[in-house]
């Protein structure tokens, strides 16, 4: 176990990032990538989907990133690849390759200590052979360009999301409430915080204060602290709630038609209260738009609420339902996403 120790001034400094970060989601969705794909394991059922199209587009070129972070027994992710926190792939890229050697190096250990067998290329990235790092920075390009860039809009809402309801833990119950809420893995008792680790170890930030970014491929909290840059925040990257992320950035993303892809996902009718809702409506409107019941359309209107996808306010005597920025990604980042104005051609069905 980690515990990270905490000042009045850490505390004061805790901040949740803007945006995932394009590299490292990149990076930690290759063992999810190779993985079998089982219900119970993070990412089962759910990225089955995405799984599948990855695989399918995967070039043999890149498959030299399979290496680079495997599944299964010994697995190890190198952290160097995950230590930047920026909205740009670029931006990233060139962070990784400005880390100093040592901290390579110190990367390297860790990758023979959690692995058995390592490639010996891998070795010779971490020495810092050029050709390796030029072959490798495209690679990932590419790699990128095929598993994170189609679903970006959609994980990029649901951060925004799951910022945006972060915020109102740290109004409601202070950063106390913020930092015992992250995940059920994560633990906050007065001053520490408490994070899964390989090893038992104490640390403390001294007034560098901490970055929390949800990340969508992460299977589990992840520490980083970058050595190059020892004033800047500690990096705790945590799994970004499925319930918020699932449906937007796997389900919808990937099929013939971003209508096609709601149905499968949501059911007719909340397909259509969905994007009903693009232009915010009171029940009775949301009603008369869907061709259903008022108690219909209110009980669906509700779910989605509760899934993040749309908010309900009242507004006098009536409610107003329209989109999250969520549900918004949803009905718009799908490839082969209608027009804003094209209307949602769905057979009608049982509610599921």
């Amino acid at each position: 176990m980690l515990r990270i120790h905490f000042t009045a001034e850490d505390l004061i400094r805790v901040r949740v990032a803007r945006a995932p970060d394009p590299l490292a989601e990149a990076i930690l969705s290759l063992p999810l990538l190779q993985a079998a794909e089982h219900p119970h394991r993070p990412g089962g059922a759910a990225l089955s989907g995405w799984r599948e199209r990855t695989r399918r587009g995967l070039r043999p070129e890149m498959r030299l990133l399979l290496d680079l972070a495997p599944a299964g027994v010994g697995e190890y992710t190198p952290e160097v690849f995950t230590h930047a926190a920026t909205p740009s792939l670029t931006d990233s890229l060139d962070h990784t390759w400005s880390l100093p050697r040592r901290q390579w190096r110190a990367d390297w250990r860790a990758t023979r200590l959690l692995r058995p067998r390592v490639p010996r290329w891998v070795h010779t990235l971490h020495q810092g052979d050029r050709a390796w790092a030029q072959l490798v920075r495209r690679q990932l390009r590419s790699y990128h360009a095929l598993a994170i860039a189609p679903y970006w809009a959609q994980l990029l809402a649901a951060a925004q999301t799951e910022r945006a309801q972060r915020a109102l833990t740290s109004v409601d119950a202070g950063v106390d409430g913020l930092l015992a809420t992250l995940h059920p893995d994560i633990s906050w008792t007065p001053d520490v915080l408490s994070v899964p680790c390989d090893m038992d170890l104490d640390m403390n930030l001294d007034g560098r204060g901490l970055l929390l970014v949800p990340t969508f491929f992460c299977s589990q909290p992840l520490v980083l602290m970058d050595n190059a840059e020892p004033e800047r925040p500690l990096v705790l990257r945590y799994p970004l709630a499925r319930s918020l992320a699932e449906s937007a950035a796997i389900v919808a993303c990937g099929t013939q038609s971003t209508g096609e892809g709601l149905i499968a996902l949501l059911g007719g009718t909340r397909a259509r209260v969905l994007q009903a809702v693009q232009d915010p409506a009171g029940t009775a409107e949301l009603a008369r738009r869907t061709g259903t019941s008022a108690a219909t359309a209110s009980h669906h209107a509700s779910i989605l609420c509760a899934a993040g996808l749309l908010t309900t306010r009242r507004d006098g005597p009536r409610v107003r339902h329209a989109l999250t920025p969520l549900g918004r990604a949803l009905l718009d980042g799908g490839p082969g996403s209608p027009a804003p104005d094209a209307p949602l051609h769905v057979r009608r069905s049982p509610a599921p």
